[in-house]
């Protein structure tokens, strides 16, 4: 509905996609993304578009209900991807990227206990004991036959970023190396040093559930958001790739990784 409003007082203004995304510091991809219903406008958005579009609070009337649906996001997904770690438990293809830290099904339980006990706001213990659990039980999909193809980037920084300390961090740095000594996981590093990168944005995930086509999951500031519109799921699959190709092989992630054992 948002969406549909928005296109209506952007056209009724005169201004294209890219027009009206320069002038709220938007892309016109993201544009485009909101009015089809893929993208929920953030309220500071709203805020921003409301006067730009004359639209007279209109907009702004709109965020209580844009903040209710984005709490309640989860339940919108379809039935079938609403349980996220059965899907990804039972999917045939797995691909991440990550930029800040290591993925959860990479982390030993260790470093998964400081990521929980760090964050803000504070978990107590019994629910960052409880998330540790659920995270390291995740990892039983790779004990899974047959097995799914999975595949990491990791940007470097994720490797240098000594969460827990020295010892855990390198008992971390192992457990990527044993992980990607598996037949069916590849893990690739992009090196900091490159000039060039096609994925300047979050996080993400792309997966193939059983019995459905691939989709793209992403997760900012504890806001779920799952991605099944072919087209938007290419374009990421599509950054994936690229990334794949400037990232080092494996065989040369692995000799940085070991490298950045050896010197802790």
């Amino acid at each position: 509905m948002v969406g549909k409003q928005l296109k209506l007082l952007r056209e009724r203004a005169g201004l294209s996609q890219s027009e009206f995304g320069r002038l709220v510091r938007y892309g016109p991809d993201h544009i485009s993304a909101m009015e089809r219903g893929v993208r929920t406008p953030r309220p500071d958005f709203l805020v921003k578009a409301d006067p730009i579009l004359n639209a007279n609070g209109m907009l702004i009337a709109v965020i209580p209900d844009v903040e209710d649906a984005m709490r309640r996001a989860r339940t919108r997904h379809p039935d079938w991807y609403r349980d996220h770690a059965a899907t990804e438990a039972e999917a045939e293809e797995l691909h991440h990227y990550s930029n800040h830290v290591v993925h959860g099904l990479l982390q030993t339980e260790a470093h998964a206990r400081v990521v929980f006990a760090k964050r803000r706001p504070f978990l107590n213990e019994e629910t960052i004991e409880k998330r540790v659990a659920d995270r390291i039980s995740r990892q039983q999909v790779f004990e899974r036959w047959p097995a799914p193809i999975v595949s990491y980037i990791l940007e470097e920084v994720v490797l240098d970023r000594p969460i827990g300390g020295r010892r855990v961090h390198a008992d971390q740095l192992r457990h990527l190396l044993a992980l990607g000594d598996r037949q069916n996981i590849e893990i690739q590093v992009m090196p900091t040093k490159v000039e060039e990168h096609p994925n300047l944005g979050s996080a993400f995930n792309l997966l193939v559930p059983k019995g459905h086509e691939q989709v793209a999951y992403l997760e900012a500031q504890g806001h779920p958001q799952l991605i099944t519109a072919r087209e938007e799921v290419r374009k990421i699959a599509d950054r994936y790739g690229i990334m794949r190709a400037m990232a080092l092989t494996p065989k040369q992630s692995r000799a940085l990784i070991a490298e950045k054992v050896d010197k802790l």
